[in-house]
C-alpha cells in the first residue's frame, strides 16, 4: 500500500530535510538579500522552478517558500535570492555564514526539462528573476541548440550590476542594452526592464518589452515559447500575451504556504482540466503550471 500511495503522490519520497550550512551572505539595496546554502542532497535533486522551505529562526515555527535559483550538484551548494518583507524572511536576512538553517525540499514540479523550441523566452519580475535564471543554466547544460531570451523586470535596483550587452537583439530597441553579466559570461542573451528609470533598461513592464521583441523581431512564432514567474498581475500579462499570440507559455506561481507539502491544502488555485475545473495545490501539484489552463 505504501508504494502504490507514493506513485499516487509523486512528490513524496523526494522532498529531504536538512540543516545546512550558511556559506555565503549578500545584501542588496530594495531590501534584497542572497543566501548560499551547503546542503548536497537537496542540491542534487533540486530542478528548474523547484523551491525550498525554510526555517528562517529557531523562535519562528512557520517556514517560508524560497524559489531556488542555482545549484551545483558537485559541489553541494543551492543559490536564493529573496526580498524581505514580512517578519520571517526579516529575521532570515539577519542570519550570517556559518550558521545553519533546516532546509525543506526540493519541492514542486519544475518546467519542462527537454524538447524546447529554438526561441525559448524567459520572463523574470522581482523575485520571479531566480527561477528563470536557474532555467537559464538547464538550457545552456542541455539544450545547446536554442537560443534563449531572457528579460527580467525589476522596479528596485536589481541585485547585480548590469552591464551592456555584447550580443544583438534584434527586435529590442537599441538604447535598450542593459544585461545581466552572469548572463552574459554564459553568452545568454538578457535584457533589463524598469520603470524606475535606469541606465539602459527599457522604459515601462518588463512584459511589455516581450511583446515589442515577439511582435517586431522577426523570429518565428512556432519558433517560440514562454517561461515566466512574477509577481500575479506580471504572469496575468504574460496569459494574456501568449494567449493572443497563440504561444505556449509555463508559468511558476508565487504563494503564501503553511506546510509546503500538500497537506494542508493553503495555497490552492484554480485549474482548468480534462475533467472541468479543479482545485490544484500550488506546492506540490505546481508551482509551475501551463498558463492557459491555471485562473490567477
Amino acid at each position: 500500500m505504501g508504494d502504490a500511495a507514493n506513485i499516487a503522490r509523486p512528490h513524496r519520497g523526494t522532498i529531504g530535510l536538512t540543516d545546512a550550512k550558511i556559506i555565503a551572505v549578500e545584501h542588496f539595496e530594495g531590501a534584497q538579500h542572497y543566501l548560499r546554502l551547503d546542503c548536497p542532497g537537496i542540491a542534487a535533486r533540486a530542478l528548474p522552478g523547484s523551491f525550498v522551505h525554510l526555517k528562517c529562526d529557531n523562535e519562528l515555527p512557520m517556514r517560508r517558500p524560497m524559489s531556488v535559483m542555482r545549484v551545483s550538484a558537485q559541489d553541494g551548494w543551492l543559490d536564493v535570492l529573496y526580498k524581505a518583507h514580512g517578519h520571517g524572511s526579516g529575521l532570515l536576512a539577519t542570519r550570517v555564514v556559518g550558521e545553519t538553517l533546516s532546509v525543506m525540499g526540493p519541492i514542486g514540479q519544475p518546467f519542462k526539462l527537454r524538447d524546447y523550441r529554438p526561441r525559448p523566452l524567459l520572463i523574470g519580475g522581482g523575485v520571479g528573476m531566480p527561477p528563470m535564471l536557474f532555467l537559464a543554466e538547464h538550457l545552456r547544460a542541455t539544450a545547446k541548440q536554442v537560443q534563449p531570451l531572457v528579460l527580467l523586470g525589476s522596479e528596485v535596483p536589481f541585485p547585480f550590476s548590469a552591464r551592456p550587452s555584447t550580443i544583438m537583439v534584434p527586435g529590442v530597441p537599441p538604447q535598450v542594452i542593459a544585461a545581466m553579466p552572469l548572463l552574459e559570461d554564459w553568452h545568454i542573451a538578457s535584457r533589463l526592464a524598469s520603470l524606475a528609470g535606469f541606465a539602459g533598461c527599457f522604459e515601462g513592464y518588463v512584459t511589455d518589452l516581450a511583446r515589442e521583441w515577439l511582435t517586431t523581431s522577426g523570429v518565428a512564432r512556432d519558433d517560440v515559447e514562454i517561461f515566466a514567474c512574477g509577481p500575479t498581475p506580471m504572469l496575468r500579462a504574460v496569459q494574456r500575451l501568449a494567449a493572443e499570440l497563440a504561444l505556449p507559455c509555463q508559468i511558476s506561481l508565487e504563494e503564501y504556504m503553511a506546510c509546503a507539502v500538500g497537506g494542508c491544502a493553503g495555497c490552492t488555485v484554480k485549474v482548468e482540466t480534462a475533467n472541468g475545473p479543479a482545485m490544484k495545490r500550488v506546492c506540490v501539484d505546481g508551482p509551475v503550471f501551463e498558463a492557459s489552463t491555471v485562473v490567477i
